[in-house]
């Protein structure tokens, strides 16, 4: 796994890593364990079915840090919290749509590396084809235009 590269400065987003870590301190279990019963040593679900799970939801999401990587691939702290955040919900027996709805309302649609289908995707990933067939049409109807028009082979007569 590599590293993250990029650095985060103490502004707004700062700021925010701090609270959601300030968060995520406050609730660890007063007993001093922080895996749950359901995890073991090396931090993997001991039900195979919700490593599975586990493992596609991490895949899928974004790291907000490296902004290339998934929360899987990256060591980044927040990155980490988020995984932690995954398996807590896995345990807690929310679907894979729920979590995936939880994380982009927390974080926003940059969260997901492919977010679903909607209008406003469609419309950006159709575009392009659109604007293709718009200038098909244009070039086939100039050139079917030109083609109607009399070909002059013979010199202007001069006075």
């Amino acid at each position: 796994m590599r590293l993250c590269a990029r650095r985060v400065g103490f502004g707004a987003g700062g700021m925010a890593l701090l609270l959601l870590g300030m968060a995520a301190w406050a609730e660890v279990p007063a007993s001093g364990s922080e895996t749950p019963q359901a995890v073991d040593v090396n931090g993997q679900l001991e039900n195979r079915v919700l490593q599975g799970r586990f493992e596609h939801i991490a895949a899928q999401l974004r790291c907000l840090v490296c902004q290339n990587e998934s929360i899987a691939d990256s060591n980044v702290e927040l990155a980490s919290d988020l995984r932690r955040q995954v398996r807590e919900m896995l345990l807690a027996g929310k679907s894979d749509d729920a979590i995936f709805d939880f994380m982009t309302d927390r974080y926003g649609e940059f969260v997901r590396f492919s977010p679903p289908l909607e209008a406003k995707t469609l419309a950006i990933w159709g575009a392009p084809f659109v604007m293709l067939l718009a200038g098909a049409v244009i070039i086939y109807r100039v050139a079917r235009q030109r083609s109607r028009l009399p070909v002059d082979d013979e010199p202007a007569a001069g006075p």
